[in-house]
């Protein structure tokens, strides 16, 4: 009882003290609400700044649409509100009030230059983005580390949900990829009754965190024996030359101002890298980059390991500013996603001195920690039994898609497909045509806006906004490997 009495008081401190913060005030999913800013009469910058707790940052122009960033006042614990809030990034690509939302997170820092996630183009809506707490600048000042759970960003995404559903009272969708794809999917889990549906590219599904034969099984079929054999020799050999090729380390970590404190040394970090080369490739690469890789590892030049190691695993990921913008995605993984960890028995085992490291090693130790197995397990349960309207793609060569989320007999109208031939970059576009149309007809259907052609014949579907070269380009931007 006292515990009840102390979260009402809280949540009423919220609503009467926090006025920037605002609570949510949006009608019932599924309903347009009745108060004069539903008549879409005003200007969607007036009525993005009349909710409480938004507050716009900037406006940037692109032809046909009108893109916000915004700041949304959050509370720091969902639990309990009376803890202080904080202010968390939001972007709102903006079509029209009368067309269907999309809700993307990539499950990290949001970007805030304008672009589409595909199922945003195959309905031709808006699209919503969200940037996930403890991502500077969404951290809150002092960071509580405890209160980052996928629970509490789910109820982050329930909230904006809530404070924007009034303005975009179509159907929505929630996307991301990878670790953003791991996040539409729990918020589902969460809040199953919020979107319209989910479509979840390359989400990771780690249930239990020390069983990850999967991934073995992988790298010892993926792509071909001649692709495999030249990666796992240039790994083996950067080892092998552990000592010239740490001594250019240690020059090129002076030349940048790198350090090691997280991971607590050069050779630490060095050996991190050259350990996520093979993985690297193939989350990134397709098979005909291996033409790129040197063909004889033992006759190459230390140069030539190095390039090789760097463009695809990054000699700075390990360094403490490589980790630092990370460190909210390794605190997850270190206590509840979970990571992968996997043999290399195409090396010796007298050249690696550490293996993959586990997540607590590149957190500051100043940030306790604590894994929570049941997690996932909890997340996995629920999508095998309980899933609606939920679309899983996957890329053939991926290795995160070793562990991957699967349906059971309770998922209704819900899809698992894998495109052939990708990588960590799959999407709906890379299926084979009768899963990708059946995929499309599916998005237009759960947002409320597949054409009567579509409901009779799912193989005529098709995005319903053009290809735009700007939107719609793929992110260059790579992240370390070992990162979803």
């Amino acid at each position: 009882m006292r515990t009840a009495l102390r979260w009402l008081l809280a949540l009423t401190v919220l609503i009467g003290t926090l006025s920037t913060a605002g609570t949510a005030t949006a009608a019932p999913p599924g309903t347009t609400g009745s108060t004069a800013h539903d008549t879409g009469t005003d200007d969607i910058e007036d009525r993005l700044q009349a909710i409480p707790g938004m507050s716009l940052v900037e406006e940037k122009p692109y032809e046909g649409y009108r893109f916000f960033v915004l700041t949304y006042t959050q509370p720091v614990d969902h639990h309990d509100p009376a803890r202080g809030t904080f202010q968390q990034r939001i972007t709102v690509l903006h079509k029209g009030v009368d067309r269907p939302t999309v809700f993307y997170t990539s499950g990290y820092n949001v970007s805030t230059t304008p672009s589409r996630s595909e199922p945003t183009r195959i309905v031709d809506g808006n699209q919503v983005s969200l940037e996930y707490r403890f991502f500077t600048p969404s951290r809150p000042e002092p960071a509580d580390w405890s209160t980052l759970d996928i629970w509490q960003a789910a109820s982050d995404q329930h909230r904006v949900f809530q404070a924007l559903k009034r303005i975009y009272p179509r159907n929505w969708l929630a996307t991301g990829g990878s670790k953003g794809g791991m996040t539409a999917s729990y918020y589902e889990r969460f809040y199953p009754h919020d979107m319209d549906g989910v479509v979840a590219y390359v989400a990771p599904n780690d249930v239990v965190d020390d069983e990850d034969s999967a991934y073995d099984r992988f790298f010892a079929t993926v792509g071909t024996r001649q692709c495999r054999d030249r990666l796992n020799a240039v790994q083996r050999e950067a080892l092998v030359r552990r000592t010239s090729l740490e001594q250019k380390y240690a020059r090129y970590a002076a030349e940048n101002g790198y350090t090691f404190s997280t991971i607590g040394s050069l050779d630490r970090a060095y050996e991190a890298v050259v350990l996520d080369y093979v993985w690297g490739f193939w989350q990134y690469s397709t098979l005909d980059d291996c033409d790129t890789v040197p063909a004889d590892a033992r006759h190459a030049t230390d140069q030539e390991i190095w390039d090789s190691v760097d463009t695809i695993s990054g000699f700075s990921a390990y360094t403490d500013q490589g980790l630092e913008t990370y460190t909210p995605y390794y605190y997850q993984a270190g206590t509840q996603l979970g990571a992968p960890t996997i043999h290399f028995p195409h090396i010796e085992k007298k050249l690696i001195r550490y293996g993959y490291q586990p997540p607590r090693n590149f957190v500051p130790r100043s940030i306790p920690m604590r894994f929570q197995p049941w997690a996932m397990r909890d997340v996995d349960t629920w999508v095998r039994h309980h899933a609606e309207h939920m679309l899983f793609v996957y890329g053939q060569n991926d290795p995160w898609g070793s562990e991957r989320f699967r349906l059971g007999r309770g998922a209704r109208d819900s899809y698992v497909f894998t495109a052939p031939g990708m990588n960590h970059g799959a999407n709906v576009a890379g299926l084979v045509p009768e899963e990708k149309a059946l995929a499309t007809a599916r998005i237009l259907h759960w947002a409320g806006v597949a054409p009567a052609a579509v409901e009779q014949d799912p193989s005529q579907a098709r995005p319903l906004a053009s290809y735009d070269a700007t939107l719609d380009a793929r992110d260059a931007e790579r992240e370390p490997a070992l990162r979803p």
